[in-house]
């Protein structure tokens, strides 16, 4: 369940980052890359999770 829970955040992450990059404000578009960074890293979590079966 928590691999689905991750991947689930990871893509709303990466979601918000991408529609943040979007913003004519610098420290917005910077904003939006690090959240979809972070999207990504939750997905590659729970792709991990997944692969070791939630023991991480």
């Amino acid at each position: 369940m928590g691999e689905l829970k991750d991947k689930a955040k990871g893509v709303g992450n990466e979601v918000a980052g991408k529609a943040k990059q979007q913003s004519n404000d610098p420290e917005t578009r910077a904003e939006g890359h690090a959240q979809e960074r972070k999207g990504e890293a939750q997905n590659l979590k729970g792709e991990v999770k997944g692969a070791t079966g939630n023991k991480v």
